[in-house]
């Protein structure tokens, strides 16, 4: 606590650059300031007894400091919780100093105190997090006096803060998850997951949905003859084409390239369809004006009507696509429905589905391990491991192209268990050569975490490649805790009493409640590579960064930083106290007897040469 009132963080009457966000909807909206983190707490008086704040903090356990006001409701100090008890735990503590005021109490050399931190309500968050930073994260827990012309309003803490930040760069990744940035317009994910609910929604009702799939004919030559600038700007007319000839109520999509998709729901009638199809296929007869260019770009349309052509959701893209082609086929610049019969187009999907069937039970996937290094002694501490798929025809095919695969058709849970069994097996291998004794880190599904009886088919496997379960940790998503909350913490009890650790991958991402940390047998927290990225020159992750680790410390969890790929990045969280890094910069994942031999180079001569 200080008896001496700081300047204010930011002066009053000083106006802040504005700041804005991505918010879920893909609109702007302007920053949020330290308003939204108020709340109000009944300050002390600067004469308050000693024993009267002393028995505040044990009546209210929850309290982490108590501010203190002068006579003008002006602050002047902060009563940290942690220092004011231990203080007077001490031997005669009461007795001496229990009658003084509490502005005394700052005075004496042997109270630990420090000067609080107060800002004006319209210091923005991000301003704040970052005095929070450069205070050496202090205030992270006791949190900061907020003031209104210098005049007392309430407290924040820096869990709400923590909260608020991870919320604005969830919105950006948001965003850039599910929004089209060329077009603004919905994704293929952010489609898939409306055209679901529409369909739920649709089968409530009695109702109907349609899809309508559109492709500009010919649109390659614009490309290659004009190039990508006009064909940009090409697709952008087009798209105001498309939302003009849409219902107010359609989603209207960019899945890439030259493809929309045009979402209709609550439809009592196919005519209505028709109808927008129609529409679609006559404005774009009219020639578009770019960069002095007067170009026709026609489309040809597909659609396929939900329940009439299919009662399961995943194929009506696929036979809107089958419609559209054949649209094309009969001259272009025309519009196909689906029709029983119609040659679905997409066959190198369904191929890879069933060659990823035949891998499963084959012989063609294989696990990559990347190492988890102490950030200071750079001394091993774990590996992840990694599926990769050595195809016979396609090579070595990314995650990226046949996890999504798996996830659509189902697959992910015979494949996250071939995973953890050979995990477990390679772990086996290691431990009868006396080699590589640390912790394997595996990934967990939310599909294979909801199968019944997982936690005992676990156990089953750490029998059986009689494995000690201190060396395993299972990584789960932050969107496999909040459903089926009661189950999967049953789940995660189980798992735990058998002696296998558990980690949150990709924290800050998802739903980052304090809520659920506090009541998950978490050990472990993952900072997601996308806060990682550049951020010694970017504000916002380093905010988010610094104060993830600050809230992991708090709650006695280790933490590990993903995608680390230069020294600058390694530089901010070693300085931050983050505890273990893994990324590039280390080792990119490796097979398993490459791991071997990666232990036999000195960390430190590793990290020398970069």
């Amino acid at each position: 606590m200080s008896s001496h009132l700081p300047e204010p963080a930011v002066a009053s009457g000083e106006s802040p650059q504005r700041q804005f966000v991505f918010i879920s909807d893909g609109r702007l909206q302007e920053a949020p300031t330290v308003r939204h983190l108020l709340n109000f707490l009944s300050p002390l008086r600067a004469e308050t007894p000693c024993q009267k704040v002393l028995e505040r903090f044990l009546a209210q356990p929850d309290l982490y400091a108590l501010p203190v006001i002068d006579k003008e409701s002006r602050p002047i100090g902060l009563v940290d919780r942690r220092s004011f008890i231990e203080f007077f735990s001490k031997q005669y503590s009461r007795e001496i100093f229990g009658r003084r005021a509490i502005v005394e109490l700052d005075s004496y050399d042997e109270y630990e105190s420090a000067n609080p931190l107060i800002v004006e309500d319209s210091c923005s968050v991000e301003d704040v997090a970052q005095m929070i930073i450069d205070a050496g994260m202090q205030h992270m827990v006791t949190g900061f006096i907020v003031v209104s012309g210098g005049n007392y309003l309430g407290v924040a803490n820096g869990h709400d803060l923590l909260n608020i930040i991870t919320q604005r760069k969830q919105a950006e990744l948001h965003y850039l998850a599910h929004y089209d940035h060329l077009t603004g317009l919905p994704n293929r994910m952010l489609l898939a997951d409306r055209l679901e609910r529409a369909c739920r929604d649709a089968e409530r009702k009695n109702s109907l949905v349609a899809v309508l799939f559109i492709d500009i004919d010919r649109f390659k030559q614009i490309n290659d003859s004009l190039g990508h600038s006009v064909g940009d700007a090409v697709l952008r007319k087009v798209v105001e084409r498309l939302k003009l000839s849409a219902r107010r109520a359609d989603t209207v999509a960019r899945l890439g390239g030259d493809e929309f998709v045009i979402l209709m729901e609550s439809l009592d009638d196919q005519a209505d369809v028709d109808l927008v199809a129609q529409r679609v296929v006559e404005a774009m007869r009219a020639p578009i004006e770019v960069f002095g260019h007067s170009l026709v770009a026609t489309v040809s349309v597909g659609s396929s009507l939900y329940p009439a052509d299919d009662t399961e959701i995943s194929p009506l893209l696929a036979k809107a696509d089958a419609a559209m082609y054949e649209a094309k086929a009969r001259g272009r610049n025309g519009f196909r429905r689906y029709a029983a019969g119609t040659a679905m187009y997409n066959p190198a999907r369904i191929a890879l589905e069933n060659d990823l069937r035949k891998a499963i039970d084959g012989d063609e996937l294989v696990l990559f391990f990347q190492p988890q290094v102490d950030l200071v002694t750079q001394e091993i501490r774990g590996v992840e491991a990694l599926v990769r798929w050595r195809h016979p025809q396609r090579g070595l095919v990314s995650p990226i192209h046949f996890i999504p695969v798996a996830e659509e058709s189902g697959l992910i849970v015979p494949l996250g268990n071939w995973v953890l069994c050979a995990a477990l097996h390679q772990l086996r291998q290691w431990q009868m050569q006396e080699r590589l004794p640390v912790r394997v880190s595996i990934n967990i599904s939310a599909l294979q975490l909801r199968q019944g009886g997982f936690a005992r088919y676990l156990a089953e496997q750490i029998e059986a490649y009689a494995i000690d379960p201190c060396l395993i940790e299972l990584e789960l998503t932050e969107s496999v805790l909040m459903h089926n909350v009661e189950g999967v913490l049953q789940t995660l009890h189980e798992i735990k009493a058998l002696g296998v650790s558990l980690a949150i991958d990709d924290f800050g991402t998802g739903f980052s409640s304090l809520s659920y940390l506090r009541r998950f047998p978490i050990d472990r927290l993952k900072i997601d590579q996308s806060f990682v990225r550049d951020i010694e020159r970017t504000p916002t992750n380093e905010s988010i960064a610094r104060a993830i680790v600050a809230l992991a410390n708090s709650l006695s969890l280790d933490i590990v930083a993903e995608g680390i790929e230069t020294p600058a990045e390694k530089s901010v969280l070693e300085h931050m106290r983050c505890s273990e890094g893994q990324g590039y910069l280390f080792a990119k994942p490796l097979p398993a007897e490459e791991i071997v031999n990666w232990l036999g180079v000195s960390r430190k001569e590793l990290l020398l040469s970069y």
